[in-house]
């Protein structure tokens, strides 16, 4: 039967000392680290499956995804006017990659 006293043995010399209070003091961040625009795409990210030029050839194959971009969620980059927007994300299993591609229309403006 496990006993709940064990949890609490302490040895000597070996105690955790107490946090000071001055490491909980939450700074905010100040606003110009607000206003900073986030880093740049690595670019071993910027080769996904979308941005994969295709050869009209139904039955050819497409490169191995890199392995750093597998079960991440990318967007179709393309330039507008564009009448669909696609999210895609590849997974391994096994020894092969399936790629899972969502298409949503992109509403007119008016």
């Amino acid at each position: 039967m496990y006993n709940a006293l064990q949890d609490q043995v302490s040895v000597a010399g070996f105690d955790v000392p107490s946090s000071p209070d001055a490491s909980y003091n939450n700074v905010y961040p100040a606003n110009e680290e607000e206003g900073r625009e986030p880093p740049a795409l690595p670019p071993h990210l910027q080769h996904t499956l979308l941005n994969h030029p295709t050869n009209g050839d139904p039955c050819a194959s497409v490169p191995s995804p890199q392995n750093v971009t597998l079960n991440h969620l990318y967007i179709e980059n393309r330039e507008p006017p564009r009448s669909v927007v696609a999210l895609g994300v590849t997974h391994r299993f096994r020894s092969k990659f399936v790629t899972v591609v969502l298409y949503k229309p992109v509403p007119r403006r008016r």
